[in-house]
């Protein structure tokens, strides 16, 4: 590598070294959910006192990395940290919802606590109520790094700034998208590879609204993609799976693909075909 290179790197580096490392934001958010979560702490409290001053912990290193962006807050630091820890109750009240959502719709459940522990879906959940908390606050960037952080974990897809309602309920979940101006009411239930995203991917769009309205106690099974700003899923549909959905469809919907199989029987074994996978 080149002098000149080196000393532009230097440069880049020497701007940023006020910035407090993403893996921090991860680790504090981390940090939340063991304080929400008993199952999933890594310590035990023996007292209130000792709860206490964790959650106070929490709160101090949420400043450190607030106040490294500071400049780019609409509020003082302490006040977005004081916000969000205020918002924890609630943030509590929403995913012991999902939770039960969850362990209410999967029969290989034996529980919230399981749920909680191990699945992808809640701990996706857990981190996007977070992050949202912070997108609304206005908080740049740190938001995506929590919702990417949680995308790389569980290969669930989830912008901090979607709406999603109570008792949100997500079944194995590799592969879902949702996009950020998307909608979703209450009580619904996503599987794996759902995409709920945009008609295009066109700058111009930024301010818009351009994601799918999902309305209450909707079911959408594995490989449906529904796009667009316009449509709305409504109320009690389902949407089967792989369905290709661009238009609003009306409450108690059954939307369903269904693909030509050619199923045959072959009297003698040499003419089958053998597929090489």
């Amino acid at each position: 590598m080149n002098r000149q290179f080196l000393n532009n790197l230097f440069v880049s580096h020497q701007k940023a070294m006020h910035l407090v490392p993403a893996s921090a934001m991860c680790q504090l958010v981390e940090g939340v959910l063991q304080l929400l979560f008993p199952p999933l702490a890594d310590v035990r409290f023996e007292s209130v006192q000792e709860l206490e001053e964790y959650a106070k912990g929490l709160k101090v290193n949420m400043m450190r990395i607030l106040t490294s962006i500071e400049h780019e807050l609409p509020m003082p630091a302490e006040e977005v940290a004081e916000r969000v820890m205020q918002e924890l109750p609630h943030i509590h009240e929403l995913l012991l919802m999902d939770a039960e959502a969850i362990a209410a719709g999967d029969p290989a459940a034996q529980g919230s606590e399981e749920v909680v522990r191990t699945y992808p879906g809640f701990k996706a959940v857990a981190i996007y109520r977070m992050a949202h908390v912070f997108y609304q606050l206005r908080v740049p960037l740190l938001p995506r790094v929590l919702t990417e952080y949680a995308h790389a974990r569980t290969g669930i897809d989830i912008h901090p700034g979607a709406q999603i309602g109570t008792h949100f309920c997500i079944d194995h979940g590799t592969g879902i998208v949702i996009g950020e101006t998307c909608v979703i009411g209450n009580y619904v239930k996503v599987y794996q590879g759902v995409t709920l995203g945009a008609l295009s991917v066109d700058k111009a769009m930024a301010n818009i609204k351009r994601h799918p309205t999902i309305e209450h106690h909707v079911v959408i099974y594995a490989g449906a993609t529904i796009l667009g700003g316009n449509t709305v899923v409504g109320a009690h549909s389902i949407i089967g799976g792989n369905v290709w959905l661009t238009e609003s469809v009306p409450p108690y919907s059954r939307v369903y693909h269904r693909p030509q199989i050619d199923v045959r029987r072959a009297a003698d074994p040499a003419s089958v075909i053998n597929f090489s996978i």
